[in-house]
């Protein structure tokens, strides 16, 4: 049984400089050409832990949308329900600074009509055995409302992923449905219209304990850069997952690769605390190595039991 992951394929564009970033002038570096995209990069995460998730997309119907297709087909991620239309794939333009964190940032997001269809069409094929999906809550809004009529349909879990909490906002009745909202701490500011800025990981957390229960959310997740990640559900309630001292290479999809873990461990019976050590780990592996080079675990190494049902 697969998990689903419902979400866009970005081609990333991303600047390096060679010496210290200059804001306000010109600087030499490299530029790298990445596939991208936070649906397309948990899925290949999930991938990477040998699951083979069912990706839910659309790519373009040009040479780097069959290279993306191929790709993603040799991590073992089933491509059947990935649809190739003109103008499929978004495109992101980065500039990273000397430590490899994001400067700056600007997206075109894909038109979305053919997922929409896809999912009116094929709907009962894609969910109907799915253990778990894994959103992209700020796509299409169509397209979000039917994974969740499908999802709940078949009394599948969900868990939700930002990559525009402006957009999201907008989706806080669907939200509300999740079994897991994750995101990370500048998001949670817009998304609780405050600012969590100055606040230590054992604040945040029980920040978030207190809004989670009054905004109606089942549990949701935020993750701290450096300082770790928080966690809290309702009636249960929260803790703090501590970040893995590592040397960074390129921080761009460790919070993809965070959200993947974290939705793995969910779909295989663990807690949400233990969920978010997998996310940390599989994080933590990601920003180490270049984009190249794909971090593999299997899944006995992370502690799953892949004979478990949903628990989510």
């Amino acid at each position: 049984m697969p998990i689903v992951v419902v979400g866009n394929v970005f081609v990333d564009f991303k600047g390096f400089p060679e010496g210290a970033y200059i804001p306000a002038g010109r600087n030499a570096g490299r530029v790298e050409i990445v596939h991208g995209g936070v649906g397309r990069n948990v899925a290949e995460d999930i991938a990477n832990v040998e699951l083979r998730p069912r990706f839910v997309s659309m790519v373009d119907n040009t040479a780097q949308g069959a290279e993306v297709l191929r790709k993603l087909q040799n991590h073992k991620v089933d491509t059947k329900y990935i649809s190739v239309v003109p103008d499929g794939m978004g495109i992101w333009l980065a500039v990273m600074d000397n430590q490899g964190d994001v400067l700056a940032s600007i997206s075109k997001r894909p038109e979305m009509e053919a997922m929409r269809k896809l999912l009116e069409e094929q709907g009962d094929a894609i969910f109907s055995d799915a253990t778990s999906v894994v959103i992209e809550v700020d796509v299409d809004k169509e397209v979000a409302k039917l994974t969740f009529e499908y999802a709940e349909k078949y009394g599948v879990p969900t868990v939700a992923l930002v990559a525009n909490m402006s957009i999201a906002l907008q989706r806080r009745d669907l939200i509300q449905r999740t079994a897991c909202f994750i995101c990370n701490v500048q998001e949670a500011g817009i998304f609780f219209a405050d600012d969590f800025s100055e606040l230590d990981p054992e604040q945040m957390a029980e920040e978030l304990r207190k809004r989670v229960e009054a905004g109606g959310l089942r549990s949701m997740v935020v993750t701290m850069g450096s300082k770790g990640a928080v966690w809290a559900e309702a009636g249960i309630g929260c803790g703090v997952c501590p970040a893995v001292p590592v040397t960074v290479c390129d921080t761009s999809g460790a919070g993809d690769a965070f959200c993947a873990g974290v939705s793995i461990g969910l779909s295989y019976g663990k807690s949400l605390a233990d969920a978010c050590v997998i996310g940390t780990r599989l994080a933590s592996a990601t920003i180490t190595v270049p984009e190249s080079v794909c971090p593999r675990f299997l899944p006995r190494e992370l502690g799953l039991d892949i004979d478990a049902g949903a628990v989510v």
